[in-house]
């Protein structure tokens, strides 16, 4: 169910291709609402115009995912948290190896989830706002999947503003009361005080590196 949930989150978080570069530049990020929505609605778009060449090679989807996710997830931030507590036992070269690989094992997660895309809709609603209308430093773009036939799913992204470039990224998405970002801290924070960081960047890189299966074309994986 977790894999589900978080297929729903990613597909909706999927953001505009390079191909629409008139609309990428109009993506506002200072305005997190606006950015998570605005990006939503291009990412539909973009899969489903592209599901002719996915289906005959889904590896593209990392290239989407490279080129239309990236720019607006804070993954440096995310990676420090999945480091946790081990951080003052790194190296700036370990860090920074950790987060090249586990921005890599991202595309590759998210990609393998856009292969349940199915032309959902979804519904957005703006979070909580402070004295003068404008967004905490930490923002919750809450998002519902509307499934025809099945249960909708409840969507939280979790976004960070970044004081010097006044600019938000997501770091964070919460499935169904599941933190994506949390679950993945779990299980490395401890693989990372067992086995020691340079090991986990390893496995990062080789789960990177494993090839996207359509799970609707042969429905086994």
């Amino acid at each position: 169910m977790f894999k589900q949930v978080v297929a729903a989150a990613v597909m909706v978080m999927g953001l505009s291709s390079l191909a629409h570069a008139a609309d990428e530049q109009a993506v506002n990020r200072k305005d997190p609402y606006v950015m998570v929505e605005k990006a939503a609605q291009l990412a539909f778009d973009d899969l489903k115009a592209q599901q002719p060449q996915i289906q005959k090679n889904p590896n593209i989807l990392k290239d989407i995912v490279r080129k239309d996710l990236l720019p607006y997830v804070d993954y440096r931030y995310a990676s420090y948290k999945v480091i946790g507590r081990n951080l003052p036992k790194t190296t700036a070269d370990q860090r920074n190896r950790f987060v090249e690989a586990f921005k890599n094992y991202l595309v590759t997660t998210y990609a393998q989830a856009f292969t349940q895309y199915k032309d959902q809709k979804v519904a957005f609603e703006r979070d909580s706002l402070d004295d003068n209308g404008r967004p905490q430093r930490i923002a919750s773009v809450k998002a519902r999947i509307i499934q025809p036939g099945g249960q909708d799913i409840s969507i939280i992204f979790k976004a960070r503003l970044n004081s010097k470039t006044g600019e938000w990224g997501v770091y964070d998405m919460v499935a169904e009361g599941i933190s994506l970002l949390s679950s993945k801290q779990a299980e490395l924070e401890g693989l990372i005080r067992q086995k020691g960081i340079d090991s986990v960047i390893e496995t990062l890189k080789e789960k990177a590196n494993e090839s996207i299966t359509n799970k609707s074309a042969d429905g086994s994986k």
